[in-house]
């Protein structure tokens, strides 16, 4: 089974590139973490202000290892002050 968690954003006018710059560095750092088949980041191509994350793991306890890398302390109050709401989540499990 492969466990999915699709997350949406949507960053403040004024701080679109951070986002999107804070956006691809986690990428870049969580593809690593143990039992991640990937995380890949996206962005709107009509609204450049939405940002969507897919991560995509072996299995659900597979997120602890993403929960528990000392990136993850710093990536949510880097990239919360800069949205213009809260991130929306869901997880789903590949068929």
């Amino acid at each position: 089974m492969v466990y999915t968690i699709v997350v949406h954003l949507q960053s403040k006018p004024d701080t679109v590139e951070e986002v999107k710059a804070k956006l691809i560095e986690a990428a870049e750092v969580y593809r690593k973490d143990r039992e991640t088949l990937d995380w890949h980041v996206m962005q709107d191509p009509k609204d450049a202000t939405k940002f969507c994350i897919v991560e995509r793991y072996e299995q659900e306890s597979s997120q602890q290892y993403h929960l528990n890398n000392p990136y993850w302390k710093t990536f949510d109050p880097y990239v919360k002050p800069r949205l213009a709401k809260e991130m929306e989540l869901s997880r789903w499990e590949e068929m």
